[in-house]
């Protein structure tokens, strides 16, 4: 549809742009101020585009207001003190989304909403993810030239001066992974474990109804201007069957979707986007797409490996890659120190990166997903690591000094991203900070970021270990990557208490104002109630569905003693799982009954043994079935 507009850039956020170009398109009828908060959910309404074009500079000064019960600020927006103002945000692209299924009659066109990003300010005070990365982007840059200024000797590899700097842009750009289905269609997971083995899907063709949703989303985003770069079929998934009438049935399949970066406001922005525009378009198709960091037990989850860079543009117009070395290295000075800073406070980023028993659930060996706080830079600066078992990833292409950049592996699609970009670009300022006050070069800062577990560090722990070029996963056994990377936590409890646990490291997040005392007590609640929640309404429900279908298949007559003493084992753990007596009280009830007297250390460690005895049954199930001739 030629006559649709799909975006208003900011460089036309006047109100006489405004105007004209809304009044152009009549099928646009709605506008929808989105905020974004500390869980990452979005906002979204209906305010007539009448209202919005009669009073465009009250919607610049935050003239619309919404209930703080309504969005997650636990703590911050209490119910005596519920208010939120709505500022939009006038600089960065806007976006229309279109209900195709809902036709305008007086244009023939599908109706529009402008969803415009807005921060949340409670008692005038913004409270909202977007706007903390902002006071991250902004901390970063402002900090970064004052350091250049004050010491002109950390610019003399870059072949410029201080007084050439035009701006310093931080880049950033995810990559968008998710499984797409058939309602109500369930995944056998020992044929989805076995075709992951295989590669059988792995980049493999996509078909019917699912091809046809992936072609119409990467043509829609090149109309809104995200310019995709590729869409393709992941490791995870299975053969579709075809039905009677000749279409494809019983999808289970992972895809990826990659688009160019931007600006790191705008990346979070444009994810955000892209997703709804994923979720919608799939399901016109017919198809479920879920952004599960673990969907499916024992096969691939969905990752969303998250990029960034600083780059600075000159006067002259020339841009510059601060990670890129002039010297013979793997990264400069900022590389380095980027690179120390994530890893060395990783700790109190991890719980941004990954709050939910999801999300963790996908951090585990033997899944390409990240498990310990190390990075891999390459056997030689000629040839670029391609290590896939690392938490930060180092991005090089020889030929292209602007592509130099990290990729943090740990991620999932619903992250959120905000929170992300800001936590990381918090902590490369750190490394940053200090590898320039203490006039670090590439030799000195290599050397420490390469440093054995026992050796004497400046800035790095002086008990671990931060690089290797070896498959952590097979080079090390759990013992040692515990010791030398860091014990990976399990739960979120243990994830979040290490907010608790690394004050000095938190106080990297709470620099210049970025994170403040009220923001992260008010996420540490609003995490450990959906933890709460999540594990007493979600997840013992659905295992309990589990248990339940983990019946006796065999009949007495022709049961052998094997047989009996199998389904023995399944029955006796399906009893310790969720069946109370008056002498025994079940996994589940403890579970329960910790959580109703908040003692969360008790339902951390009975997450993780409810975990593990749900693994236990699975095997017993699927050995006791086996062995059956008649089922």
């Amino acid at each position: 549809m030629k006559s649709l507009i799909y975006v208003i850039p900011k460089e036309n956020h006047s109100e006489k742009d405004i105007k004209e170009i809304l009044l152009a398109h009549p099928e646009v009828k709605f506008i929808s101020l989105v905020g974004v908060d500390l869980s990452g959910n979005d906002t979204d309404e209906r305010i007539p585009m009448k209202v919005f074009l009669d009073d465009i500079s009250g919607f610049s000064k935050g003239a619309i207001q919404t209930d703080g019960s309504s969005v997650v600020l636990p703590g911050i927006a209490t119910l005596n003190n519920a208010k939120l103002d709505m500022l939009a945000d006038m600089d960065c692209n806007w976006f229309i989304d279109y209900n195709y299924e809902n036709i305008d009659s007086e244009t023939d066109l599908p109706v529009g909403t402008l969803k415009i990003p807005c921060t949340l300010l409670h008692d005038s005070i913004p409270v909202d993810s977007r706007s903390i990365l902002k006071r991250s982007v902004e901390s970063f840059k402002s900090t970064l030239l004052n350091l250049f200024k004050e010491y002109p000797s950390s610019l003399a590899s870059f072949n410029f001066s201080y007084e050439d700097i035009d701006e310093i842009l931080l880049t950033s750009a995810t990559e968008l992974e998710f499984w797409v289905k058939t309602p109500n269609d369930k995944a056998d997971i020992e044929e989805l474990s076995t075709s992951q083995v295989l590669k059988e899907q792995y980049w493999s063709k996509t078909k019917g109804n699912v091809r046809t949703a992936l072609e119409q989303t990467l043509l829609l985003m090149e109309k809104y201007g995200f310019e995709p770069e590729m869409g393709h079929k992941e490791v995870g998934g299975v053969t579709a069957q075809i039905g009677e009438a000749g279409s494809l049935t019983h999808i289970m399949e992972q895809l990826e979707i990659d688009w160019k970066f931007s600006d790191a406001l705008q990346a979070a922005d444009n994810e955000l986007f892209v997703r709804n525009l994923v979720r919608e378009t799939f399901r016109s198709n017919g198809l479920v797409a879920t952004f599960l960091a673990k969907p499916v037990q024992d096969v691939a989850g969905s990752g969303e490996h998250t990029h960034i860079g600083v780059t600075v543009k000159l006067k002259s117009g020339k841009r510059v890659n601060l990670f890129t070395s002039n010297k013979k290295h793997f990264l400069s000075t900022i590389g380095y120190a980027s690179a120390m800073g994530i890893l060395k406070n990783y700790e109190v980023i991890n719980p941004f990166i990954a709050p939910t028993s999801d999300s963790l659930r996908r951090l585990k060996p033997g899944f390409e997903a990240p498990v310990c706080i190390v990075t891999s830079l390459g056997h030689s600066v000629d040839i670029p690591s391609r290590n896939r078992s690392i938490l930060l990833a180092l991005i090089r292409d020889l030929d292209n000094p602007l592509a130099t950049r990290f990729e943090l592996r740990a991620p999932n699609p619903h992250t959120n991203t905000y929170l992300a970009l800001a936590t990381l670009y918090s902590a490369m300022l750190d490394g940053i900070v200090y590898a320039i006050k203490n006039s670090k070069c590439e030799d000195d800062l290599l050397k420490e970021l390469s440093k054995a577990p026992g050796d004497d560090s400046s800035y790095l722990e002086k008990n671990r270990a931060y690089r290797s070029e070896e498959d952590v996963f097979e080079f090390f056994t759990d013992a040692d990557r515990a010791e030398y990377f860091g014990k990976a936590p399990k739960t979120v409890y243990e994830n979040l208490r290490a907010l608790d646990e690394y004050p000095e490291k938190l106080e990297v997040l709470k620099a210049h104002g970025v994170f403040t005392t009220s923001i992260i007590n008010s996420f540490k609640m609003a995490i450990t109630t959906r933890w709460i929640t999540e594990i007493n309404n979600r997840l013992l429900n659905n295992y309990a569905g589990e248990i339940r279908k983990s019946k006796m298949i065999h009949t007495p007559e022709k049961a052998l003693d094997l047989d009996l003493a199998n389904w023995q084992k399944v029955n006796d753990l399906r009893h310790y799982l969720m069946k109370d007596t008056y002498a025994k009280t079940s996994l589940f009830t403890k579970i329960r009954e910790a959580s109703k007297n908040e003692n969360y250390q008790e339902v951390s460690a009975l997450q993780v043994e409810l975990s593990a005895q749900m693994e236990n049954l699975r095997l017993y199930y699927t050995n006791y079935k086996k062995n059956l001739l008649d089922i």
